[in-house]
């Protein structure tokens, strides 16, 4: 699975019935509760992140690129559109970058 498949998966749960899937439970209750889950789970990545502890980021990684794209999506914004974003970014230094904003 692609990001972009999952990008697809989750805009397809924005209409569901939110008994049928988490993605559209979490979806139902705004982008605000999905913007608080996005955050949870970066917490949680953080945490494995100066813990050490290999497998445990790397199952924290995916939820929180899980649950960016969900809050992506409650907003409307496209995955398309952060690539986009991204490489603007490709020809400019960092420390460039940074400066501009």
């Amino acid at each position: 699975m692609t990001l972009q498949d999952l990008f697809e998966t989750i805009q397809s749960r924005k209409n569901a019935d939110p008994t049928s899937s988490w993605t559209a439970q979490l979806l139902a209750k705004g982008p605000e509760k999905c913007a608080e889950k996005f955050g949870e789970e970066a917490i949680e990545a953080i945490i494995e992140a100066v813990k050490g502890d290999r497998a445990k980021l790397t199952s924290e990684a995916a939820d929180v690129m899980y649950h960016l794209m969900v809050m992506l999506a409650a907003r409307d914004v496209t995955l398309d559109e952060v690539v986009t974003e991204l490489a603007s970014r490709q020809s400019k230094s960092g420390i460039a970058e940074k400066a501009s904003r």
